[in-house]
């Protein structure tokens, strides 16, 4: 019997309540667990758990089919985390990453990043804070067994530059030509001052990065179009377009290394954030290490015969940040039946299962053909089982982890062969025979053809 909605029933609220409703529904459920949580936890890094790890795989398989496998003139490659210490010198990164970093002088001593305050007073006690200083926020650690300067070296702070020191490794070893791109997706650390807001703001994070090389007076053009699509595929996510905008960098605010940036920002409980960043970056880091390295990292133009240094556009977004965007846009609430239920109502490419099978009871004449069913189902999709409470407890609990369709098996299965295929988001059923039961989560899905 399909259940019944009820008209005007209470949505999620907005704000700060909606960010620690997700917070305790992930660590309920197991997407996101605060790191080493026995110990009293290390501020701003989190684990993540089963439906997470299944969450952040669709995400970083989504964008890599989109931006490497879909594409012929895309190369991906995957670098180590520690290296040479003068590529961040190169970079720029060991003098110019920094934030300004202020501390409070009243009760509460605790340091603020200067460009995220208001005002003047410390947001947590309202004392006056000190003069601002700059903090660079790479993490430092040392190679072998002596820790002195000679050893020391850095966590990466962005995967780019990995990138950047194989662009000829990676022309040398395959055929590409101009415009051509190198992506990765790999872990990053910033030793941030103020992280926060759940895992919009951690201190390690996965990025998924793409350079795209072109030549010189192209990257304009192509930088619109990086723009266009990496808005598409988040459309293509699931998230809502009207949560969604470009947001152009102002002149002051553009990085040391960018002719012109934009930013693909959400909007948050908190407010607008940054999602995604493109960014123009010229010539400037094949140049950099060039002149560092003394290596030529020129492009031998084909036609012409003359080396030239390409230009370059970087799409770049966190792994960690589009998880959080697409669980806070499906995140929802309603009333069925006097009761409130909560629903992910997370597209089909990115739910951590597809498809639930649900015995309608533990009855052993029903467990046997549901696990069939299950184990059916699971070669083509991904496929959860559950024979734990009631049917009515499991068909929330599913929907709470944003499960599109839930499969019972019921008495009536042992006579007439089929089971119901429920919907997440309109809780519809349907009849349908065992033999087609794939065919037909399929075409729910959107997987059919």
């Amino acid at each position: 019997m399909t259940e019944e909605i009820e008209t005007g029933a209470p949505a999620a609220e907005d704000g700060q309540g909606l960010i620690e409703k997700l917070t305790s529904l992930a660590k309920r459920r197991g997407f996101v667990f605060p790191s080493s949580e026995i110990y009293g936890g290390l501020n701003a890094v989190w684990d993540y758990g089963p439906l997470g790890v299944r969450l952040r795989r669709r995400v970083r398989e989504s964008w890599w089919r989109r931006v490497v496998e879909g594409r012929s003139d895309v190369e991906g490659i995957e670098c180590s985390i520690l290296m040479n210490p003068r590529v961040w010198v190169a970079s720029g990164h060991v003098d110019a990453f920094t934030d300004p970093l202020v501390d409070c002088l009243g009760r509460c001593h605790m340091r603020w990043r200067q460009d995220q305050l208001d005002g003047d007073r410390c947001p947590n006690c309202g004392g006056a804070l000190s003069p601002a200083r700059r903090f660079n926020l790479l993490f430092r650690t040392f190679v072998g067994p002596v820790e002195d300067d000679t050893a020391r070296v850095y966590l990466r702070p962005e995967t780019a530059q990995g990138m950047f020191v194989n662009f000829k490794n990676v022309l040398q070893s395959t055929r590409q030509r101009l415009p051509f791109g190198i992506a990765q997706i790999g872990r990053s650390f910033r030793n941030e001052i103020s992280p926060g807001n759940f895992i919009f703001r951690s201190r390690e994070f996965e990025q998924m990065e793409m350079e795209w090389f072109c030549s010189p007076g192209e990257d304009e053009r192509w930088f619109d179009y990086w723009c266009q699509d990496q808005l598409q595929w988040f459309q293509d996510l699931g998230i809502r377009r009207e949560n969604l905008r470009l947001r152009p960098h102002a002149g002051e605010e553009l990085a040391h290394y960018a002719l012109g940036a934009t930013d693909i920002e959400y909007r948050f409980p908190f407010g607008w954030g940054e999602l995604e960043g493109i960014a123009r970056r010229g010539d400037y880091d094949l140049r950099r290490h060039q002149e560092v390295s003394g290596r030529d990292l020129g492009y031998p133009d084909p036609i012409t015969g003359q080396s030239l240094l390409p230009y370059v556009v970087e799409p770049a977004v966190g792994v960690d940040r589009t998880a959080l965007t697409v669980l806070l846009d499906a995140y929802d609430e309603e009333e069925v039946r006097g009761e409130r239920r909560v629903v992910l109502r997370l597209a089909p490419s990115v739910a951590p299962y597809e498809v639930a099978v649900l015995p309608l009871s533990k009855h052993a004449d029903l467990v046997g053909p549901a696990r069939q069913v299950a184990a059916e189902l699971r070669g083509a999709l991904a496929t959860d089982y559950d024979e734990t409470q009631s049917i009515g407890r499991r068909y929330r609990r599913q929907d709470e982890i944003g499960t599109p369709l839930a499969v019972t098996v019921d008495f009536e299965s042992l006579q007439d062969h089929a089971a119901t295929i429920r919907e997440r988001d309109s809780m519809e059923q349907v009849r349908v025979g065992f033999d087609r039961l794939l065919e037909v989560c399929r075409e729910k899905l959107g997987l059919a053809g």
